[in-house]
Parts: structure tokens; C-alpha cells; sequence
């Protein structure tokens, strides 16, 4: 663990910095998001264990990784006795799913982790369940709209995800969306586009209390990615990334890979009409959803790119080099904070 006050970072941060690291229990300005597929448990515990706060995402352990998921927890706490934090997806087009999703919180509660993030619908319920517990929620928006509502859902902070961002990005660049949402004045978390301490240091620069970081983190000695997927990430640059339709019904960052350019980026066209229906849109998604599962658990693991589906952000424009999580943190927050 890096302690504050070494490395260039100052013991006495920012107030929105301050009140991150209360909500968080990190030691540094920096979460590991969480990936599905990406993130294995050892990841997330590395992470953890450098100062920064490493995120379950439960499909990932669960589903990728083979871990019933309170094994998978108490794994993670076996290799570190840092906090991490909990990824629930909240949209509700399945009960089945919203029941898991309940039954993994109800868990994590009992296993000691108090930080949760949530996206993709309102986090009222998942702050009712957390909080009584001292635990804490932060939203996942790409638009002031959508803060505004996961704010009323009793969040206390905001993951910022920008245009940079892989996986669903946003639609703003960083520095408009920070600009849109530090009225809130709670933590606003940037996410996407940051893989080096130049970027980390623009974010904080640009008033951001925090940093969500998943790309780069692929591109380390503990994740389980294949070599193939973590060699495309560091020869990858920014214009090597697009958007494709065809994963989950809605854009995905990619890397362009063959298999990306043979199948195309749009969804078809009946694919698309269902979407918008008011009455066939949830079906679709969970359609989609399924589908997505198979194949980007089937990408993690080998492959050249001429059958895979490799989500990245642009922030492989930063990235040079496979190296450990600790060099990783230590060089991206070595920049020195307000």
C-alpha cells in the first residue's frame, strides 16, 4: 500500500478528495472499475492492496472466474485486508436478476464491504439495503439528468463517464461533464480515458475528486486477460477504438479488431426497432445481455482478435507496457495533487 503523504500525493487533499477517501476507505484518489469480463479476483485485490480501491464486478467473479460469490470475497480478503468495493447493475428487466443482484449486496454487507457503485437505473434500493449498514453509494451518469436522479436515489457521489471510457462511454468529453455536475457538490469520479499520470493529474486538474480507471488495469501482470488482449491494448492507439452495436444493443468502446470489421459496428435493423419499442425494449436487452455474457467471457481468455470481442477505452493511446498493478498506481499517482 502506498500511504498518503508519499509519492507526491499531500496529506491533506481537496475537500471532494477528503470526503471520497471517507466514503471509500482508499488511501489514494483512484478506484479500479470493475470489468466484465476483466476482473479476476486477484486483480481486484491488487488493486486494493496498492492504497486505491479495487470494485467487484459479481458476473465476473461468479459467472468468468468460477467463484461461488462469497467464496470469491473471502478470497479477495485473503490476499488483502484493504477495502474494495461492489459493481451492482440496477436496470430492472429481469426479477430473477434483481433477486441475485439483492442476495450478492446482502453478502457483501456480511463480508465487510462498504462501497458500492450502481448503474443503469435508480439506486434507492440498493442505498436503503447499504445504508443502514454505513454503507455508501455512488452512481454511475453520463449526464447531469441522470446525477440528478441517482442523487434523489440517495447517492452520495457520481462516477463521471465520459467519451473515453471503454465499455457504454458517455457522450461528453471530461472536461464538459465535470462542468456539468460540479453544481452537485458531492465527489465526482472521472471515468474514462485516463492510462498514465499525465491523465490522472489532467482529471484532478480539472476539479475531479477522484479517478476510475479500467483499461489500463487489463494491461497488468494480475489480470487474466490473455496475453493477445493485453498486447492489442499497448500496440493499440485512440482511433483503434470504436463503438459497436452488436454486443449488447447499445455502443460499446472496442477495440477494432478483424473480427470487429468483419461483423460491423450496427446493430441490425429489426434489432434496432425492437429496442425502441416501449413494450419490446426490456426483452431485447436481456437478449443482448445473455449474448454478451457468452462472448466476452469467451474473448477473455485466448484469441487473436479474429473471433473476439476486446472492450478498451481510448486510454490505450497512454498505454506502452504490461506491468504490475503497484508500478502501475505508484507511476499514475505520483503526480502531485491540490
Amino acid at each position: 500500500m502506498i500511504p498518503p503523504g508519499t509519492n507526491g500525493l499531500p496529506r491533506d487533499p481537496r475537500p471532494a478528495t477528503r470526503d471520497f477517501l471517507a466514503h471509500t476507505g482508499a488511501t489514494l484518489p483512484l478506484i479500479g472499475g470493475p470489468m466484465y469480463p476483466c476482473s479476476n479476483p486477484e486483480l481486484v485485490a491488487a488493486i486494493s492492496a496498492t492504497g486505491a480501491i479495487g470494485v467487484v464486478q459479481p458476473m465476473a467473479l461468479t459467472y468468468v472466474h468460477g467463484w461461488e460469490f462469497r467464496a470469491g470475497l473471502r478470497h479477495i480478503r485473503s490476499l488483502t485486508d484493504r477495502p474494495i468495493g461492489f459493481n451492482a447493475l440496477i436496470e430492472g428487466s429481469s426479477k430473477t436478476y434483481r433477486k441475485r443482484m439483492e442476495e450478492w449486496i446482502r453478502i457483501s454487507l456480511e463480508e465487510g464491504v462498504r462501497f458500492f457503485i450502481t448503474s443503469l437505473g435508480n439506486p434507492r434500493w440498493v442505498v436503503d439495503l447499504v445504508g443502514p449498514h454505513g454503507g455508501v453509494v455512488y452512481h454511475d451518469v453520463t449526464e447531469a439528468k441522470w446525477a440528478e436522479k441517482g442523487l434523489a436515489g440517495g447517492a452520495l457521489g457520481l462516477i463521471a463517464v465520459n467519451r473515453e471510457a471503454g465499455g457504454h462511454a458517455g457522450g461528453r468529453s471530461p472536461a464538459e461533464l465535470f462542468a456539468e455536475l460540479q453544481r452537485f457538490d458531492v465527489p465526482v469520479v472521472a471515468a474514462g480515458g485516463v492510462g498514465d499520470a499525465a491523465g490522472f493529474r489532467a482529471m484532478i486538474d480539472l476539479g475531479y475528486a477522484a479517478v476510475q480507471c479500467g483499461t489500463r488495469f487489463i494491461a497488468t501482470a494480475e489480470c487474466s486477460a490473455s496475453e493477445a488482449y493485453k498486447r492489442a491494448i499497448v500496440e493499440a492507439g485512440a482511433d483503434d477504438v470504436v463503438l459497436s452495436e452488436r454486443i449488447t444493443g447499445v455502443p460499446v468502446a472496442v477495440l477494432r479488431t478483424p473480427y470487429i470489421e468483419k461483423m460491423g459496428t450496427r446493430a441490425g435493423p429489426i434489432a434496432r426497432w425492437l429496442l425502441r419499442g416501449r413494450k419490446t425494449k426490456h426483452w431485447m436487452r436481456g437478449w443482448y445481455a445473455l449474448r454478451a455474457l457468452r462472448a466476452l467471457k469467451g474473448s477473455l481468455s485466448g484469441g487473436t482478435g479474429s473471433a473476439e470481442y476486446w472492450q478498451a477505452g481510448r486510454s490505450v493511446a497512454a498505454i506502452d507496457r504490461i506491468e504490475s498493478v503497484a508500478e502501475v498506481v505508484a507511476e499514475m499517482t505520483g503526480a502531485r495533487l491540490p
